[in-house]
């Protein structure tokens, strides 16, 4: 006598995953094409074939807690070799653009993050806030685009009429960048805090994998560690997604995330000496060690000359980043639209780090012109950028640096995939 498995299927949940980017989803016919040709997907129970299936049958629960969702780097081979057009490389894309909206607390974020509707709204937010700070300083100025010159004696930027363009005078950093980014890092850590605790949460149901000779799971820090070494410095995914064989497209995707990944980690140390270098002064000075509260100081000011070391590192960061920018967006642009799309999620992404990159350049370029005119409003918008890149990165794609590293190391932790060494 057979047992009868009832499925209930989630229609309300198939027509979402068809809106944010699964909506070919519907041609797939099961031929396993996808789950043979992936260079990822382990032999045991591969993806994205049974995805496919869930999908088809509305089976919200597999999927939202499918750890297989984010072991796919969506190189697009599944989606170029469907026989159908299914596009399932872009499913797993669309249930990572779902994750990203229901992961994270405040729900209300990611749906404004998943339409460009919703972006008026999250932009407003640091656009008011700046935009009053704006006001108060030209009112304590004099002038809506000021020139400053330095108050040795007091440490900060003084108005004059013959000044330099600084934005630090016009936007103090002690009493408005650093505490409104402070609060804006810790809302950050927050959001991706409780979207981790809600994904190993579900990634408890996965069935553990049991690896002949193996002789004991390691720690989920060993392999976390393990994962930043291969796939994150390494990019070790995305050379396994590419080989000779592999076209310009698949060349230049691995060549813009490697770009600008360097090129954020470089202009991330920017930021951290100067942050370092004015509040350990500042620190220093308070406890008597004026010496080394100035060195320090001095290692921090800005803006700085353009042969600091801390600068020309800024100009590469820049650099890198801008070269990996041109190599994303460049196979973005020419993807084949019938066997890989992309999403909003995608568009939205590399349009705000352009504006943030862009507007940066912009922003000292104007400043060594002197043309306040321009310069300040280009650093406005790059503010603004800057907070939204932060604030709601939680709920946005770029995310993924969080919750895909996470995923990674607990699927080597279960043994659902080698630690990188025994690839």
């Amino acid at each position: 006598m057979s047992n009868t498995v009832k499925v209930q299927p989630d229609l309300k949940f198939v027509k979402e995953l068809q809106a944010v980017g699964g909506d070919s989803l519907k041609k797939c016919y099961q031929c396993a094409t996808c789950s043979v040709v992936c260079p990822l997907s382990p032999a045991d129970s591969p993806y994205p074939r049974k995805e496919m299936v869930w999908a088809q049958w509305g089976l919200k629960d597999r999927l939202v807690n499918d750890i297989d969702i984010w072991l796919c780097h969506n190189c697009g081979t599944c989606s170029n070799l469907c026989p159908r057009g299914a596009k399932p490389g872009d499913l797993l894309s669309a249930l990572r653009n779902m994750a990203y909206r229901n992961l994270a607390p405040l729900p209300i974020i990611g749906k404004l993050m998943s339409s460009s509707n919703g972006i008026l709204p999250l932009a407003a937010v640091p656009a008011i806030i700046y935009g009053i700070i704006w006001v108060i300083m030209a009112g304590v100025t004099g002038s809506m685009f000021p020139t400053f010159e330095w108050d040795a004696a007091n440490h900060a930027w003084k108005a004059v009429e013959d000044g330099v363009v600084v934005f630090g005078g016009l936007f103090p950093g002690d009493y408005t960048i650093d505490p409104i980014f402070i609060l804006v890092f810790l809302f950050m850590l927050w959001g991706f805090y409780a979207g981790v605790r809600n994904m190993l949460k579900a990634f408890d149901a996965q069935p553990k994998t049991f690896i002949v000779g193996r002789k004991d799971e390691p720690s989920f820090i060993a392999c976390l560690i393990d994962t930043v070494k291969y796939e994150i410095l390494q990019h070790t995914q995305f050379q396994e997604c590419s080989d000779e064989e592999s076209d310009a497209l698949d060349v230049q995707r691995a060549v813009g995330h490697r770009g600008l990944m360097f090129g954020f980690i470089a202009l991330m140390i920017v930021t951290g000496v100067v942050a370092g270098g004015h509040w350990g002064g500042w620190f220093f000075r308070q406890i008597g060690m004026e010496g080394l509260g100035d060195i320090l100081s001095s290692i921090g000011h800005t803006p700085m000359p353009l042969w600091s070391p801390i600068k020309l590192l800024a100009f590469v960061g820049a650099g890198l980043g801008i070269y990996g920018l041109i190599a994303v967006t460049k196979r973005r642009v020419n993807l084949d639209q019938a066997k890989q799309s992309s999403s909003w999620y995608d568009w939205y992404l590399l349009a705000l780090i352009w504006t943030i990159f862009l507007t940066g350049i912009g922003a000292l370029v104007f400043r060594l012109l002197g043309v306040g005119l321009l310069a300040y409003p280009i650093y406005y918008v790059h503010l603004i950028g800057v907070f939204m890149m932060l604030a709601y990165l939680p709920w946005s794609k770029l995310g993924h640096l969080v919750y895909r590293t996470v995923a990674l190391s607990y699927a080597k932790k279960i043994g659902r995939i080698p630690m990188g060494a025994d690839k």
